[in-house]
């Protein structure tokens, strides 16, 4: 005997434990007590629905029959085709896609023209729904069914409720406790769902604790059948972009512009900016009054160095400043092979190189130019490691080791 009299405050209960909207609720138990009705009393082509009172408990079943007309139709040995779902965004001609052809099924079609005799308005497509006889008695084997559909009904609810909120934070800053830590990857509490940052996009040398809340750059959202997986990274140069568009109001009101950006994580960060008003300084922006912004930054990024330069559209000027603190003497510019050589004087070359390479290489990498770093004194003589080709990080490779990681642990 179906009882549902009190079902209003399970209803409730739920929504607050699983945080689900209560019609969210109701539309999972619809679809149960429509599946345990179509088991104990429908046939399998059936499409059974149920409308669930919460007031009074009562609940109504109705029989609904697509309208087709005999176009629609699969004629005898012709093949069923499936149809490829087709997306046309931001189109403003209306195009009109046939639907594929259908076998005709009397328990869950029914032609235009009989539909029309009980209702002349409806149209191909259309739905024709008529009662069922109530029932209130169904046998162990429908009522097991219903607990089934309730909890797959409310996981794909759930899941699909994370992967909307999750998809809008793409691409910006989260913050989460770490929960675990297993073979160097960090598994992150995110409220409502768990996050992963690989090992890979972990800053170097940056240690993590079970319990400490961190920040987290949000890289992707994938859903892999059982819930959603949301790729979190604190080495990615976006991390810096956006600590710094949360620290410096300049930023987040657009007046202030990132141009350019170049990381090693755990190491050091090149950041190039330009103003949209002349009467405000982006560098200083960025700064703050006593370096208090870029402390901040800092300190989030566990001493991680920031050199912040202005953005300039004459290249040799970028590319001087890209390479500070070195002072360059004079640059020349090599348009076909985007080719800057850069002059400084002997005591600045280990400064314009800076240790393994890395001040000459961050610099190419920000300026989007190869640079060759030459000693005044000697022009036409190269100095060891003081050439740069521009490299693109390989995020992508980075990215397939994440999900082969991932896979093996989820």
């Amino acid at each position: 005997m179906l009882n549902l009299k009190n079902i209003k405050p399970f209803i409730r209960q739920i929504s607050e434990e699983k945080s689900i909207p209560e019609e969210k609720v109701v539309e999972a138990i619809e679809t149960a007590l429509a599946a345990a009705y179509k088991k104990e009393y429908g046939k399998k082509p059936q499409i059974v629905r149920a409308k669930l009172d919460i007031n009074t408990g009562n609940v109504e079943f109705f029989q609904v029959k697509i309208v087709v007309e005999p176009s629609m139709l699969i004629e005898e040995g012709e093949e069923e085709i499936p149809q490829k779902e087709e997306k046309f965004e931001n189109s403003e001609t209306e195009i009109e896609i046939k639907p594929k052809k259908i076998k005709f099924n009397s328990e869950r079609h029914i032609l235009l023209e009989e539909a029309q005799k009980i209702n002349p308005d409806l149209k191909p497509l259309d739905e024709l729904i008529t009662p069922l006889e109530v029932k209130s008695d169904f046998s162990r084997i429908a009522v097991q069914t219903a607990k089934q559909v309730i909890l797959q009904k409310i996981h794909e609810i759930q899941k699909q409720i994370i992967l909307e909120e999750f998809k809008e934070k793409e691409n910006k800053i989260i913050s989460g406790v770490i929960q675990r830590i297993e073979k160097r990857n960090v598994y992150v509490d995110l409220g409502k769902t768990f996050g992963i940052m690989p090992a890979s996009e972990g800053i170097p040398g940056e240690h993590y604790r079970v319990g400490e809340r961190k920040k987290f750059y949000v890289l992707k959202l994938e859903d892999r059948g059982e819930g959603p997986i949301i790729f979190l990274s604190r080495s990615h140069p976006k991390f810096v972009s956006k600590l710094f568009e949360a620290e410096v109001p300049e930023i987040a009101d657009g007046i202030v512009e990132i141009k350019s950006i170049a990381r090693e994580a755990g190491s050091r960060t090149k950041i190039a900016v330009a103003s949209k008003d002349e009467n405000i300084d982006p560098v200083g922006s960025c700064v703050g009054q006593k370096g208090i912004r870029v402390a901040t930054i800092i300190d989030e990024l566990n001493g991680e160095k920031i050199d912040i330069i202005p953005y300039s559209e004459e290249p040799s000027k970028y590319v001087a400043l890209a390479l500070g603190p070195a002072k360059v003497s004079e640059a020349e510019i090599i348009s076909e092979r985007r080719e800057i050589k850069v002059f400084v004087p002997p005591d600045q070359i280990s400064l314009a190189i800076g240790r393994n390479g890395q001040n000459v290489r961050l610099a190419a990498k920000l300026t989007g130019w190869k640079i060759d770093v030459r000693s005044v004194l000697n022009p036409e003589e190269t100095i060891q490691g003081g050439t740069s080709e521009i490299k693109e990080e390989k995020r992508e490779e980075k990215e397939e080791q994440t999900e082969e990681t991932t896979k093996a642990e989820t």
